[in-house]
């Protein structure tokens, strides 16, 4: 095995093809000599922040968003200016004809009422660029979850079925619970109702928001039942999904913050994949490969929540992999 240091990122940029090893400890990337290409994930890059970047990148997937088309975003917490902002995703979210989906939140604040996600999503200008449908707004579901090893069912809300495809549109940042905040984690909490998000968080023991914050599971368990959903979600969709992070606005709290940390690096870029692990691997190997010295606060909310655990529990049940190649598409 071979490790890179900032050599990675350098050759990121220069359009060079990488693998990165999933068996890489945390802090490290490498090339794993014995897989072959064709058996690695592609993760797609670009160094361009912009609605014709955004719209590029989904076309290098070569996956076409058809029939009702679901986009998956966060439409921020009030007080909050970190998340994709309307005039960044519209070109996008309007090239596939889409709707944006949401769903309740469990921690109070204020989006945790149908009525006041709706009207945080017209207040941030998401209604201004695509219809907004709060998925739990009308109840929730239960799809099933195969090999989990805590939950057996993804609460989601009741509106999840009606689309025919979703692509998971993210922000990647930090997170205060899960370390950060990607693709596993818009795809698990972001889809599940507020139910299952109390399901998410206390690893299946409760699914009663009213109840989430003293039943709280531990850490792992946790990060672990994130992964679990978004399989669930996964398995539904099968090839009816995609997956593109915008890696901007990087600070060490999520969107759902009403009053997140300041960005203290510079902004990376965009990715995309068909793989969710592979994607959000890519995008933690890529902080960590930056020469920007602000990165230090932002790998230390990853690993001080032991976030890496998510994406090497969602490889153990099967949902991808964390070993991926990286095409730029700058080049």
């Amino acid at each position: 095995m071979k490790y890179l240091s900032l050599f990675m990122l350098a050759s990121v940029m220069a359009g060079v093809y990488m693998t990165s090893c999933g068996n890489a400890k945390a802090g490290e990337s490498g090339v794993a000599e014995d897989v072959a290409v064709a058996d690695t994930a592609v993760v797609y890059y670009t160094s361009e922040i912009s609605p014709e970047a955004i719209i590029k990148i989904y076309q290098a997937l070569g996956r076409e968003a058809t029939g009702k088309v679901a986009v998956k975003i966060s439409t921020g917490e009030p007080g909050g200016d970190n998340y994709l902002h309307p005039e960044l995703i519209g070109d996008f979210v309007k090239h596939v004809n889409g709707t944006i989906v949401e769903c309740n939140t469990a921690y109070g604040g204020k989006r945790a009422k149908t009525e006041d996600s709706y009207q945080t999503a017209v207040d941030h200008g998401f209604t201004a660029i695509a219809p907004v449908d709060i998925l739990d707004g009308e109840g929730e579901i239960a799809i099933p979850i195969e090999g989990g090893k805590h939950l057996t069912e993804d609460i989601v809300g009741s509106h999840f079925t009606d689309y025919d495809f979703y692509v998971i549109l993210n922000h990647f940042k930090g997170h205060a619970m899960g370390g950060f905040g990607g693709a596993i984690k818009n795809m698990s909490i972001g889809i599940a109702s507020a139910n299952g998000k109390s399901h998410i968080h206390s690893a299946g023991k409760v699914a009663d928001p009213g109840i989430l914050w003293s039943n709280l599971a531990e850490q792992d368990d946790f990060l672990e039942s994130m992964a679990e959903a978004a399989k669930a979600i996964a398995q539904h969709c099968g090839d009816s999904i995609l997956y593109i992070s915008v890696a901007n606005n990087l600070s060490v709290d999520c969107d759902c913050d009403s009053h997140p940390a300041a960005p203290q690096m510079g902004d990376l870029g965009i990715l995309a994949s068909l793989d969710p692990v592979a994607l959000d691997r890519a995008c933690t190997d890529m902080v960590r490969e930056s020469p920007d010295s602000g990165k230090v606060h932002l790998i230390e909310r990853i690993d001080s929540r032991h976030g890496m655990h998510t994406l090497e529990h969602a490889e153990k049940i099967g949902l991808g992999s964390q070993t991926y190649k990286i095409v730029n598409i700058d080049k």
